[in-house]
C-alpha cells in the first residue's frame, strides 16, 4: 500500500477532495490493494490492475481498467472515447452521489476483481484493423522507407500516430501532420515520445 502517496494526492486536490476520497475507502473495503500510477490512486488485485481513481474538470471517475468485460447491468458506465478499447468510468459530480450508489460500486469492483480471477482479457483491436488515412498510404508508396520505418514502430506507436493522423477533418493538415511526425518515426518514437 502506498496510503502516504495517496494521502498527499488527495492533500492536494483542489477539486474533489471529498468524492475521491469516498472512492477511495470504497475501493479498499473491497479488499484491492492501494498502489499509485500514471500520478493517480490506482487499485490492484495480486499486482493486476482493477481500479483507478482521477478528477476531471467536470466530474471525478472510478476507471475500470477491464471495463469493455463487465455486465454494467445498471448502464451506468461510460466510454470516455471511442477509440478507448477495455476501461470504462464510473462518473461522478458529487459525493452524495457516490453514497447513493456505494453497493453498486462495491458489486461492480467485486464483479472486475473476479474477471482478474479468472484471467479474462479485453480482445484489442489490431493495428491492421486501424483506418488507414490516405495521405499515409500514398507517403507510404513515395518513401518506401518511411513505410518500413513506421511498421517497424511497436504497434502502440502505430496507433498513436494513426488516430491522430486521422483526427484531423482536412487533407491538408493530415499531410502536415504526417510531415511533422517523419523524423520521429524514422527515429522509432511515438507521437508522445519526446
Amino acid at each position: 500500500m502506498n496510503p502516504k502517496v495517496v494521502d498527499r494526492f488527495l492533500d492536494r486536490a483542489k477539486k474533489w477532495k471529498e468524492e475521491m476520497t469516498l472512492l477511495r475507502n470504497i475501493c479498499l473495503d473491497c479488499g484491492l490493494t492501494e498502489d499509485f500510477k500514471w500520478m493517480h490512486p490506482c487499485y490492484t488485485y495480486k499486482e493486476k490492475n482493477v481500479v483507478l481513481i482521477h478528477g476531471f474538470k467536470a466530474y471525478c471517475a472510478l476507471l475500470f481498467h477491464k471495463g469493455a468485460l463487465l455486465k454494467d447491468s445498471e448502464n451506468i458506465l461510460v466510454q470516455q472515447t471511442k477509440n478507448v478499447q477495455a476501461a470504462r468510468q464510473l462518473r461522478f459530480t458529487s459525493a452524495k452521489e457516490i453514497l447513493e450508489l456505494e453497493a453498486t460500486i462495491k458489486a461492480y469492483i467485486f464483479e472486475a476483481i473476479e474477471v482478474e480471477k479468472v484471467g479474462l482479457e479485453v480482445p484489442m483491436k489490431k493495428t491492421s484493423e486501424y483506418e488507414y488515412p490516405e495521405e499515409l498510404l500514398l507517403k507510404f508508396k513515395e518513401d518506401p522507407s518511411f513505410k518500413m520505418a513506421f511498421e517497424a514502430l511497436t504497434p502502440g506507436r502505430q496507433r498513436g500516430y494513426l488516430l491522430y493522423f486521422s483526427q484531423a477533418k482536412q487533407s491538408a493538415t493530415r499531410i502536415s501532420r504526417i510531415e511533422k511526425n517523419t523524423p520521429k518515426i524514422f527515429d522509432g518514437k511515438g507521437f508522445n515520445d519526446k
